[in-house]
């Protein structure tokens, strides 16, 4: 589909569709009581809080499958082997053999697993032959972003437990695909745990709380920034068919990565979603590229988003060498300024009012805490489910990029009911004829 034709008419059009999380007014310090009466406080157990044990408890045995065997999915798979007692990695998936072969020496040496042959699968409908498996009972999804909405529904259907990295999709279809089989995994009981690990961090934890019960008043503003150094690529070989060359080289290649707002900033978003309880009514933006060697991406974005109630959120991601970095969030309200990931909260005048003690309440690392609660759910029979915060988290990363590439002010019921879709439908190794070339999007020309 063509940019300019990517704002279509949809059954979601303006149904207004809710996040799922808390709302916008709960975040402000004027709900009260009585007229002017101190506002009710939120314990964290009100709002959600996990119980950050170091451990996840003991119970059934559960077993996991592993879908994308690239560098971080055997991660994912290592911090799920090592999220608590009676865990284990029984089947494998992807595309390249040579990937898989690579994983499973790394599961070898760190975590002294080894996956059977007979479950081990390799081709394009690898996860398929993984899914069948009952003895599944969590499903890892760490393939590129692209296949995250099929492969989510399929293991909903199959009722597995799942992990998803993020984002959980990079275009419009895939949210809405992402959405709907969300509520079918709720339904079903099933927990699926998002890799937007921020939401598992204690630090984050405790100033958001303090957010929720009014610290620093009313929020008015949000920054969210991923500005760091360029990511990895690879050199095309010969024998490399478009299409092999695309699936190796996918961290540049738009299609399957989304875009580096999509890759990125969404961490930083995900938080300023979280904190804020609320999703942007429009937004404008720019991006571009600078000095990118490989792919079809932009390295650079700056994207100004616009809430019903007059917040704002500047949202910057940059993949430049060379430049100072700026991983961070920060919440702006009428009374103070929480600055995140150092998590503590400035007055008005520059004074600190709240710190996280970090040295006298270490933080787990959030990349293993998120395995801890995902078991932790499991084990309990007490469901997490953040299919849709990720959906949603991903769309406003979405409307932003398209923001930028199109120069247009994009709105979130546009979004919302774009038909837009990145990638090819049919999936061999071969000639890729929409790809073949590079083609950066050109803001104010439709390509």
């Amino acid at each position: 589909m063509k940019r300019r034709d990517f704002i279509t008419n949809s059954a979601l059009a303006g149904t207004g569709l809710s996040l799922g999380i808390a709302s916008a007014a709960s975040l402000s310090s004027c709900t009260t009581e009585n007229g002017g009466a101190k506002p009710k406080t939120v314990t964290p157990k009100e709002a959600g809080m996990f119980s950050f044990v170091d451990v996840a408890p003991d119970g059934k045995p559960l077993k996991a499958a592993l879908i994308g065997n690239g560098g971080r999915g055997t991660g994912a798979a290592i911090q799920f082997l090592k999220a608590g007692p009676n865990l284990s990695l029984v089947a494998m998936a992807d595309v390249f053999k040579d990937k898989q072969d690579e994983s499973r020496a790394l599961l070898k040496k760190e975590a002294d697993v080894e996956v059977p042959d007979a479950n081990c699968f390799v081709g394009f409908d690898a996860w398929r032959k993984v899914l069948d498996m009952q003895e599944v009972d969590v499903v890892l999804l760490c393939t590129p972003p692209h296949f995250f909405p099929e492969y989510f529904r399929a293991a909903v259907e199959a009722g597995k437990h799942i992990f998803i990295e993020k984002p959980g999709a990079i275009d419009p279809v895939g949210v809405r695909t992402l959405i709907a089989a969300s509520k079918v995994a709720q339904n079903k009981g099933l927990s699926v745990v998002a890799g937007v690990q921020r939401r598992h961090q204690r630090s984050y934890w405790d100033a958001y709380m303090q957010v929720r019960n009014g610290l620093i008043g009313d929020v008015m503003h949000a920054t969210a920034r991923w500005d760091g150094g360029a990511c990895w690529y690879k050199k095309r070989q010969p024998e490399w068919s478009d299409m092999e060359y695309c699936l190796r080289n996918w961290y540049n290649v738009n299609w399957l990565m989304g875009d580096v707002p999509l890759g990125y900033v969404i961490h930083n978003i995900d938080v300023v979603t979280w904190f804020l309880g609320d999703r942007p009514v429009k937004v404008s933006g720019y991006g571009g590229c600078a000095r990118r060697t490989t792919g079809d991406m932009y390295d650079l974005f700056s994207m100004d988003y616009v809430y019903a109630d007059n917040k704002t959120m500047l949202a910057t991601t940059r993949q430049i060498n060379g430049c100072s970095d700026d991983i961070s969030e920060k919440i702006y309200g009428s009374k103070g300024l929480v600055i995140l990931p150092e998590a503590k909260i400035l007055d008005r005048d520059g004074n600190v009012i709240w710190q996280y003690d970090y040295e006298k309440q270490p933080v787990k690392d959030p990349y293993h805490q998120e395995h801890i609660h995902l078991v932790e759910a499991i084990r309990l029979n007490k469901p997490i489910n953040q299919g849709e915060d990720l959906a949603y988290s991903s769309m406003i990363a979405i409307m932003g990029r398209e923001a930028a590439y199109t120069g247009k002010t994009i709105t979130w019921d546009e979004i919302m009911a774009s038909d837009l879709r990145y990638g090819p439908t049919k999936y061999e190794m071969g000639s890729l004829p929409e790809y073949q070339d590079v083609k950066f999007p050109l803001p104010g020309r439709a390509l």
